[in-house]
């Protein structure tokens, strides 16, 4: 059976569609969906190639929120073949595989679940209740856990699922709001918050990797809520195989400025260097002092991280966008993120933007954080 709209004749062998590869077999075609090799340009990724051994040994599942959507089943096709992770998705099942059989995916062996027909809804009612604290009535629970973002959430709250990958549809709040409210943060932490990983080969070999936060989630976030981001996003630059060197960003290098902005970010590391961390954090730098050892050497000729930094941490949640987003366009960088930071399981967000192989990348990288 062949899988294609297109006639026969314009298919050579290798050529692939969606993706996915046809082959001559003497006089025959054959369909092979996805290969199991990486992309290309992951040869030179250890780092994934390191997540996927790692999972491979602790299969996850991971829930999909919006389970109908092409670029979900494209992903979800590829896990598959990788056997590493078992995808859930969220949605009609006639849908999803009519879908998936009009762009020639093959997607069995995934777990599709739909709110009105999942048999422990009643369980997962009660448990919601529970969660909530008498905000919400079981029949409020039944009602919002019809939509995929709540559904999703109770099954990583439940213990059915490891972790959760959502927003191709749904915006960035209507993922986050679930899991504040369900997943809620982690012993220690008031809020959640992101990082982007920013990742590109150097000439010589080898990656560079990079860490920014918050870029996503806290738009004017507090000297207290810059100590937590801080420790988190140099976790998890740790967790990508960074050892982190962390510049606090500012306009100002070592009191050359003046303003409130400076004095948040100053006092801000000032808490951090009097705590017992594993990591050095220096600032208030500007950029170039960060990154640039002559520039460092000449504004901070005493700072251990100065010139040297490699994860970086913004003061407002509009320079760490733009940041990044300059990183990645400008640098040659790859950006994988927003990774949410400090709930209780993984939960991560994806553009609504997003192409099938940026949601295959942050479902490895969100069944990694799952350990």
């Amino acid at each position: 059976m062949i899988f294609t709209r297109t006639p026969l004749k314009k298919w050579t062998a290798g050529d692939k569609l969606n993706n996915s590869i046809l082959i001559k077999l003497g006089e025959n075609w054959k369909y092979l969906g996805f290969s199991g090799a990486a992309p290309k340009k992951w040869r030179k990724r250890p780092m994934f190639r390191l997540m996927i051994q790692k999972l491979k040994k602790n299969p996850k599942k991971i829930v999909f929120t919006e389970g109908e959507d092409p670029r979900i089943l494209e992903a979800a096709a590829r896990l598959l073949s990788g056997t590493f992770l078992t995808p859930i998705l969220i949605g009609d099942p006639d849908k999803i595989y009519r879908v998936a059989d009009e762009e020639c995916l093959n997607v069995k062996g995934a777990t599709i679940l739909q709110p009105h027909t999942y048999e422990k809804m009643d369980e997962m009612v009660d448990k919601m209740v529970k969660l909530r604290k008498g905000k919400m009535t079981p029949e409020q629970c039944r009602e919002v856990l019809q939509q995929g973002n709540y559904f999703g959430t109770m099954l990583v709250a439940m213990k059915e699922a490891d972790c959760l990958l959502g927003g191709a549809t749904y915006s960035t709040a209507d993922t986050v709001r679930p899991a504040l409210q369900l997943i809620k943060t982690k012993p220690g932490n008031k809020i959640v918050s992101s990082c982007f990983i920013l990742v590109r080969p150097f000439a010589t070999g080898g990656n560079q990797v990079l860490a920014m936060g918050d870029c996503a989630i806290n738009i004017e976030p507090t000297e207290d809520d810059l100590v937590e981001i801080t420790q988190e996003v140099a976790a998890c630059a740790r967790r990508f195989g960074a050892e982190p060197k962390v510049a606090m960003l500012s306009y100002s290098t070592m009191g050359s400025g003046k303003g409130p902005m400076v004095d948040k970010m100053r006092n801000a590391c000032k808490k951090l260097q009097a705590m017992d961390l594993d990591f050095p954090v220096d600032g208030e730098f500007q950029f170039d002092a960060a990154v640039s050892p002559t520039v460092g050497h000449l504004k901070a000729p005493k700072s251990n991280v100065a010139g040297r930094a490699n994860t970086f941490i913004f003061p407002d949640i509009s320079s760490g966008n733009i940041g990044y987003k300059i990183a990645q366009r400008m640098g040659n960088f790859d950006a994988y993120g927003p990774i949410l930071l400090g709930l209780n399981a993984p939960i991560n967000d994806l553009s609504r933007g997003c192409n099938a192989m940026e949601v295959y990348s942050m479902s490895i990288i969100t069944a990694a954080l799952a350990d």
